[in-house]
């Protein structure tokens, strides 16, 4: 059996980590599949959002601590396969039962996170003396502030779905076995908007993190300018004077 599996819907890559009997626990295989399709997506250019998930209602229990010498710590694209690297369009979690240690870092990678009310989150790896090398200390913070990665980091202890949506690290609950159907729905409403505006907006956050204020604001102006260069920005400024887009729909 694969150690990940690629489906689309229309506009969407839905990417299934399926190393079931491992809980999705990732080992090198599985870390090169994972960048190679992640570099596919990104390249494609009929696809516009990537689904993240698991297969038999499990996101990823981490790293395979029985594989771990399989996992290259010094690889440039992180350990778990892409954690280190930048793509160009938006990548959704979808996520049921465990997103713990790496499975976690997993989840933070992405741009939002669509957990059923099975889900769970924590850095269980504090239990085996493992760090976090697939940037939990770095956007788990960002995500959540400090004080609560703080604690998620410290104490390794399990959230469930409920209070991961209070503290800001799921964005939207659904049912039981609905993650992956609520986020290939979202997903196609990325996909449906004008991706010029939308792209480079995404691209001005992520930049800016590491930026002053200052020159996060120098760089967003940059970028809307070159935005506004590509014309679709003028032409939905005109769609909208002309009276689209006033209920929420928008046709490139």
């Amino acid at each position: 059996m694969p150690v990940i599996e690629l489906s689309y819907d229309e506009t969407v890559t839905i990417i299934t980590i399926t190393r079931l009997e491992r809980r999705n626990a990732i080992n090198g295989e599985t870390a090169k599949a994972l960048r190679d399709a992640l570099l596919a997506f990104d390249a494609d250019e009929n696809q516009r959002v990537a689904v993240l998930t698991g297969g038999n209602e499990v996101f990823c229990a981490g790293a395979d601590l029985k594989e771990i010498d399989t996992l290259d710590l010094n690889d440039e694209s992180g350990p778990l396969g892409f954690t280190r690297m930048s793509f160009s369009k938006p990548l959704i979690a979808a996520i049921s039962g465990y997103a713990v240690a790496g499975g976690l870092e997993l989840a933070c990678y992405c741009d939002l996170r669509i957990a059923d009310e099975t889900a769970q989150f924590g850095c269980l790896e504090r239990r085996f003396s493992v760090p976090l090398v697939d940037g939990g200390t770095i956007r788990l913070p960002q995500i959540v502030g400090l004080g609560r990665a703080l604690e998620l980091i410290l104490t390794g202890r399990l959230v469930d779905a409920g209070e991961a949506k209070q503290m800001g690290l799921v964005n939207e609950i659904v049912p039981q076995g609905k993650a992956i159907e609520r986020a290939v729905e979202l997903g196609k409403q990325l996909a449906d908007f004008p991706q010029v505006a939308m792209l480079n907006d995404r691209r001005s956050v992520y930049e800016g993190l590491g930026l002053s204020l200052e020159d996060a604001l120098k760089n967003e102006a940059a970028i809307g300018r070159e935005t506004w260069a590509s014309g679709e920005g003028s032409a939905g400024a005109k769609a909208f004077s002309d009276g689209k887009g006033r209920r929420g729909s928008f046709s490139e």
